[in-house]
């Protein structure tokens, strides 16, 4: 049965291509190496999100399709089953894609990272240091804070949904606006080109199944908004006073205000800053909002 099916034909033809004159072999080791490349770049993208569970349902779908269209319809004549299943195959293709849609927007605004322009010099100097001075001020007080360093991909839709201000970034100005009661310290802030721009700005939420559900709503948002862009996230816990950072949608827990400034330098770019020696290790769980 499964020697005269259809399949079987096929996959000896393929083979008598391939050991025949009509290829080369490099072409065919190349075309197999960019294959893999493109394969293995897919599956580390998604690897630890909801994107990977999607693909291995869509995986199986597909070859439990492909078993009973190949081997029982083709066999037996399934007339109806063997005309469906090209519109199947659509439909399922469709439904992949909208499955998909926030891997494939994050897919897309990475090449957009490649292709940005945004460079950090003395703007990421005079920030750090405001900066990381209150951040280790907030925590120290168990002060809930939410700050988000633009980076190459713009973030121009959270600033029009806070208070915009355009102000020079200061470490009385950041405690000021996060301070319990203030008109502005529910939410977020957005720094942008070494300034303050905007306070009081919604952040997108990641979704329950990739975040650690002992984490509250500011954590999920600076995650949300890591994973939808290339900014830098920094979250102080109001219950804890510990400091995070989510960057590309990880989230590192557990940072003094030293291994703060170390990273911050880091991932900015800058040049003349001593960041110190880190004395915490960073964590990706825990406790607080």
């Amino acid at each position: 049965m499964l020697l005269e099916s259809d399949l079987f034909q096929a996959l000896a033809n393929y083979w008598q291509r391939f050991i025949g004159d009509n290829y080369p072999w490099w072409v065919v080791l190349a075309e197999m190496l960019l294959i893999g490349a493109v394969i293995y770049a897919v599956l580390r993208s998604l690897q630890g999100t909801r994107g990977a569970r999607l693909l291995r349902a869509a995986g199986m779908i597909l070859l439990v399709s492909f078993l009973i269209v190949w081997l029982v319809a083709q066999k037996y004549a399934f007339s109806r089953i063997n005309f469906l299943y090209p519109y199947f195959l659509g439909s399922l293709f469709l439904m992949t894609l909208l499955a998909f849609q926030p891997e494939l927007r994050r897919g897309l605004i990475r090449l957009g990272e490649i292709w940005g322009m945004r460079t950090w010099g003395k703007e990421a100097e005079v920030l750090i240091i405001p900066l990381t001075g209150a951040v280790a001020r907030l925590a120290k007080n168990k002060i809930g804070a939410l700050i988000a360093v633009e980076g190459r991909v713009p973030i121009g839709g959270l600033v029009e949904s806070g208070v915009q201000l355009d102000a020079r970034v200061t470490t009385e100005l950041l405690e000021t606006i996060f301070w319990p009661g203030s008109a502005l310290h529910d939410m977020g802030v957005v720094l942008r080109q070494g300034r303050l721009t905007a306070a009081a700005c919604q952040f997108p939420l990641a979704d329950f199944d990739d975040v650690d559900r002992s984490l509250g709503s500011r954590h999920r948002a600076a995650l949300g908004l890591s994973q939808e862009s290339d900014a830098l996230v920094i979250v102080v816990s109001e219950e804890t006073g510990t400091i995070s950072v989510a960057y590309r949608g990880r989230l590192r827990r557990g940072l003094t205000a030293e291994t703060l400034r170390k990273l911050l330098s880091e991932t900015l770019a800058v040049k003349g800053i001593s960041p110190g020696r880190s004395s915490a290790n960073p964590a990706t769980s825990g406790k607080g909002d």
